[in-house]
């Protein structure tokens, strides 16, 4: 999902601010005599929430994976790592994990991480009334009970699969039992390496080093700033005169122009993410899957990722996953047909055509705006007429969560699990069904049956009957999966670019 644009005034402030700020804050060195140099993250919005548990755009998200702990962590290869839990079992029949937790952790207030945290913590993310965006992913859990301090035990309705994976996004943050939404939405208070140290709105957020954090090794920067500068090229001067030390791009045109001054270096990596044109199949014309198949027919998805993403990419399915990956040749319309595109708006009676309202973030990546306009080219051929109403990042962000839209042009986050890419989506009681526009009884029974599997050879071919259902029906229409370049000065070390597109390793980032 989003990452969002500003106003005239905030552009102008934050340009302001890239060009006039000093390049690096510094602070004590942890383990050394010599200052510590800050690190300044180059962004192009402001986080739209600090609350982890609703967190969906990106910006928000790599801000709080560094100021919040989660039970499980996912490595550099997005392996399921010890978090805050430092051991996990299941017990024979699948119906009871225990998790036994690290002593010694605090929260960013200096309060005691126990047992009682995570309690309280994943009961309000169950409860409905709390809307967060995780909840179908602990739809397998019956009750949790803390036993003593440093023990938790969960009691499922059966094996769950997916669930020590899920636990590791921050959408299932661990929070204080004494906090309140309220007052995490102004002060974060959490167990991760940074705290929040200062905010300017539209401008920048600024974290410090948690000293207390109970990882192996502290943060090595003193402050992590991220500062907001809303186009990408000027991230590219800001980085170059020295103001800006690191920044993830989506244009491959701008890593290509970062790259090529000679003062920057540019890490390509593959990402989970994908690019997506959102269908609501609840909504007018698009509740006839005759339409909706219509519209998968009538795209050459290479086209899209040629022209708004200079090729840079593949054409994907639902499953970007590497080990339950979709194969796109099997859709219904591997290529581009309009023959069968006209055939199946006969088959829903509009012949003459049809008008989809679809909304596009503009500002929240980069290749968002051409993706539309390429979209709504190719489709005008087969009478298809995309309606395209542009929206600054926030106004997207709040029209997505709502369902009020036809159809959405978005780019949103893969997991290494299926389930939770897409069970909270595409399942009748997942929590973001209303956005997904599309669900199933078939649906629902694969996707229990995937979580029940603990046997990841034998889960892949139903996640393959996952992915033919989504596209037989045209839920959405997948279009690629492309990449993210991590620039960065000569002056940074140790940061690692992740397939998630996570930014939690800032947390071994040196600046020299």
């Amino acid at each position: 999902m989003p990452r969002g644009a500003l106003s005239a005034v905030g552009i102008a402030a934050a340009l302001s601010i890239a060009l006039t700020s000093c390049s690096s804050s510094s602070g004590p060195a942890a383990g050394g005599d010599s200052p510590a140099k800050g690190l300044v993250v180059g962004v192009t919005s402001d986080p739209d929430t600090l609350f982890p548990w609703k967190a969906t755009q990106f910006q928000a998200v790599n801000v709080l994976q560094n100021l919040y702990g989660t039970l499980t962590e996912f490595d550099k290869d997005l392996n399921v790592v010890p978090g805050l839990a430092e051991s996990w079992e299941t017990s024979k029949d699948g119906e009871q994990l225990t998790l036994k937790l690290r002593q010694g952790v605090t929260f960013a207030d200096g309060s005691t991480f126990d047992s009682e945290d995570v309690k309280a913590s994943l009961e309000k993310i169950m409860d409905e009334k709390t809307a967060a965006v995780a909840r179908a992913s602990l739809s397998s859990v019956k009750s949790v009970d803390a036993p003593d301090a440093n023990t938790v035990v969960l009691e499922l309705t059966g094996p769950d699969a997916a669930l020590p994976a899920n636990l590791a996004t921050v959408n299932m943050a661990m929070l204080s039992s004494d906090d309140t939404e309220q007052e995490l939405t102004t002060t974060p208070n959490g167990t991760g390496p940074f705290t929040l140290s200062k905010r300017v709105a539209s401008q920048s957020i600024t974290l410090a080093r948690n000293d207390k954090y109970w990882g192996p090794e502290k943060p090595k920067v003193p402050t992590v700033e991220f500062r907001v500068i809303p186009d990408e090229s000027s991230i590219v001067s800001a980085m170059q005169s020295g103001n800006v030390q690191l920044a993830v791009f989506d244009d491959p045109l701008v890593a290509q122009t970062a790259e090529g001054g000679g003062t920057i270096t540019v890490a390509k990596t593959p990402q989970l993410n994908y690019h997506v044109l959102q269908l609501n199949a609840r909504h007018g014309e698009l509740k006839d899957v005759n339409v909706r198949l219509a519209i998968q027919c009538a795209i050459d998805r290479k086209q899209v990722l040629d022209t708004a993403a200079l090729g840079e990419g593949e054409v994907t399915g639902p499953i970007t996953a590497p080990a339950y990956k979709s194969d796109p040749s099997k859709r219904p319309c591997p290529t581009r047909d309009l023959a069968k595109a006209a055939g199946y708006l006969a088959k829903a009676g509009k012949s003459g055509g049809v008008t989809v309202k679809t909304i596009v973030s503009q500002g929240e990546y980069a290749t968002s705006v051409n993706e539309a306009q390429n979209l709504k080219a190719q489709l005008a051929e087969a009478k298809i007429n995309l309606e395209l109403e542009v929206l600054e990042s926030g106004a997207f962000v709040d029209r997505w969560v709502a369902a009020d839209f036809d159809a959405a042009v978005a780019l949103n986050g893969g997991r290494p699990d299926p389930d939770g890419s897409y069970g909270r989506y595409f399942t009748s009681d997942g929590n973001l069904n209303k956005v997904a526009g599309y669900s199933s009884p078939e649906l629902d029974k694969l996707f229990a049956e995937g979580k029940a599997t603990t046997d990841q050879a034998a889960r892949k071919p139903i996640y393959d009957q996952v992915a033919a259902h989504l596209e037989d029906n045209a839920a959405w229409i997948w279009l690629f999966a492309g990449y993210t370049y991590t620039a960065t000065t000569a002056n940074v070390q140790g940061f690692v670019p992740m397939a998630s597109g996570s930014l939690q390793y800032l947390r071994t980032t040196s600046v020299s």
